[in-house]
């Protein structure tokens, strides 16, 4: 099992900048991929970036050139970078491991962009 510690969340003006964190309980080599989600309050959730075990990454269309995600191996950590933040990017970010079958989630951590 995977236990994800998420962190980093806030509130934050237009235009800033927030980098979250997502620690894992169990060695990062164990894990396939590692993800970030995002829901909106009467929205979807949406996958926002996600980084393969080799280092692949890809990204929602709606932060492309403004979110980064990398990742940490030696300390089991996952971030995810978020520059020139917009209002719309405010939401409750949940952390996701996959391994194998089966995808734990993290508790999620507020990000709140005023205009």
């Amino acid at each position: 099992q995977v236990h994800l510690v998420e962190s980093g969340g806030g509130l934050v003006q237009a235009g800033g900048s927030l980098r979250l964190s997502c620690a894992a309980s169990v060695s990062i080599f164990s894990i396939d991929a590692m993800g970030w989600y995002r829901q909106a309050p009467g929205k979807p959730r949406e996958l926002v970036a996600r980084i393969s075990s080799v280092g692949n990454t890809n990204f929602a269309d709606s932060v492309k050139g403004r979110f980064t995600i990398s990742k940490d191996n030696a300390k089991n950590t996952v971030y995810l970078q978020m520059n020139s933040l917009k209002p719309e990017d405010t939401a409750v970010y949940c952390c996701t491991a996959d391994q194998g079958y089966t995808t734990y989630w993290g508790q999620g951590t507020q990000v709140t962009v005023s205009s």
